[in-house]
């Protein structure tokens, strides 16, 4: 082998290490001011993997998504999904889920966005055919209804940890500023079942909470529909601590590929803009 060809490797494992200290120590720093137990454990995993990624498998069948997170699984820490557009759910689908996330090490997050009463939620959280509380580690809810949703959330909840909604990345949502600071309380006020955000920006100075930052994509501005996306240089920018991909892993042509492209550009980009900031 050339004298280059060695060059090059070394080069490589330095720059590989660097980014390995980087992520370990940010985020081992911020695992020791969080409150949720759910989120201490998502960031070992990130640690242990080197990503910070979330694929969001909006597939509509049960063969669609145990494929796409068989092979997507080696590189994402968290797994989200939208468990009710799945056409052929079964309780071996869950099942079969559980053991991919056993067998990839990552985590799982049911994208409910849950919007009612306390009364309601507990019942859809809890009971219904998907049975949601028996298996997610993660949930979600939008705040508009007020703290009675934590509290009825909270009272079934089986060690799940609970995402605030306070942002959103389609045009023209409703989630004015003064409804962000209102997400920002309650969560303030239930921090340890109250893990963090669904935000397209950090929202609070407080390190007791996690940005999960969704509408991530390399390569698209948007949809048709409202969609607005940024990239993933952009999201971590922004604050991101997990950045939450679709459509630019699940509609690829390869996506483990692309799932492993995500993953990387993710690193590099916390690693450029924690050396900026250091």
């Amino acid at each position: 082998q050339s004298f280059q060809h060695y060059f090059i490797q070394i080069n490589l494992r330095v720059c590989y290490c660097r980014v390995m200290t980087t992520i370990n120590e940010a985020f081992a720093t911020k695992s020791d001011l969080l409150k949720s137990n759910k989120a201490k454990e998502l960031l070992k995993i990130v640690q242990r993997k080197q990503t910070n990624l979330c694929l969001s498998a909006d597939v509509s069948t049960a063969e669609e998504i145990l494929r796409l997170v068989d092979q997507v699984g080696p590189f994402i820490c968290l797994l989200k999904t939208h468990i009710d557009i799945i056409i052929d759910f079964s309780s071996d689908l869950i099942e079969k889920l559980k053991s991919l996330a056993s067998k990839h090490d990552f985590m799982i997050f049911e994208d409910r966005k849950f919007a009612d009463l306390g009364s309601t939620v507990q019942k859809q959280f809890s009971g219904g055919v998907h049975k949601i509380s028996g298996w997610a580690d993660f949930i979600n809810a939008h705040v508009v209804v007020g703290p009675g949703i934590i509290s009825g959330l909270k009272s079934v909840a089986q060690g799940q940890s609970l995402i605030l909604i306070a942002q959103m990345s389609a045009a023209g949502n409703l989630c004015t500023p003064s409804y962000t600071q209102a997400a920002v309380e309650m969560a303030e006020s239930n921090s340890g079942f109250v893990s963090g955000f669904i935000c397209t920006e950090s929202v609070t100075p407080n390190p007791e909470f996690l940005n999960f930052v969704p509408g991530v994509h390399i390569s698209s501005a948007g949809d048709s529909l409202g969609q607005q996306y940024v990239s993933p240089r952009e999201a971590i920018a922004k604050g991101a601590d997990i950045v939450i991909v679709g459509r630019g892993i699940y509609k690829a042509v390869d996506p483990a590929s692309a799932a492993a492209k995500y993953r990387d550009e993710c690193r590099r980009a916390f690693t450029d803009i924690s050396s900026k900031g250091s």
